[in-house]
């Protein structure tokens, strides 16, 4: 089967489903998304790794990379194998130098242990004709709009922390991460990319 090679657009507010998060995977070269919607804590352990962020306490993720790499496996590549009534499947390739395993995985932790691993991510052109979303440059999704454009969501509602200068918002990133509050460290890390593109 043809495999198509996918790299995380972002992630933003699920618009379809309250507390959850949708996960935009796009097709390197292409112009196909596939939209994933993912719980808090899956995209909380997504985040932290893309922003390097550094946990206090090493997170699920984390815990089995280093278990992974006590043991001398590798994961070499995550491949979204299977879509069935809406729910995306998930495979981990491990391979210990004399072998290579395939280990069954949910979508979203597949994703972020593929990120702490620096391995590629796939999917199937049978899955992508089927579950994935035409995008043209005029012409987002309603998550994928939700993401690239963050700081329209930030204007509607108070941002807390438009008055604090670049220094406080670092401080208060490392008080947010040091307290286990990543999603706050997030939305703050937010509110400094914001700042660097309109300057």
């Amino acid at each position: 089967m043809e495999k198509i090679r996918l790299e995380i657009l972002g992630m933003s507010y699920s618009q379809s489903q309250s507390g959850a998060y949708a996960l935009i995977l796009g097709e390197t070269g292409g112009k196909r998304r596939l939209p994933i919607i993912i719980g808090g804590f899956e995209a909380q352990a997504i985040a932290i790794e893309l922003e390097k962020m550094k946990p206090a306490r090493p997170l699920t993720h984390d815990l089995l990379k280093s278990l992974a790499v006590a043991f001398r496996i590798k994961v070499t590549e995550v491949i979204i194998n299977k879509f069935f009534e809406g729910v995306f499947y998930a495979q981990l390739l491990c391979n210990d130098g004399k072998q290579t395993i395939e280990i069954d995985s949910r979508t979203s932790d597949a994703v972020a242990i593929a990120i702490r691993f620096n391995c590629p991510i796939y999917t199937y052109e049978s899955i992508m004709s089927v579950a994935g979303v035409l995008v043209d440059d005029d012409k987002k999704t309603d998550e994928e709009s939700e993401w690239i454009e963050p700081e329209k969501e930030e204007k509607e509602r108070k941002n807390p922390w438009e008055l604090l200068s670049d220094e406080e918002l670092e401080k208060q990133i490392q008080s947010a991460v040091e307290n286990e509050e990543y999603e706050k460290a997030s939305k703050i890390r937010d509110e400094i990319k914001r700042r660097k593109k309109s300057r």
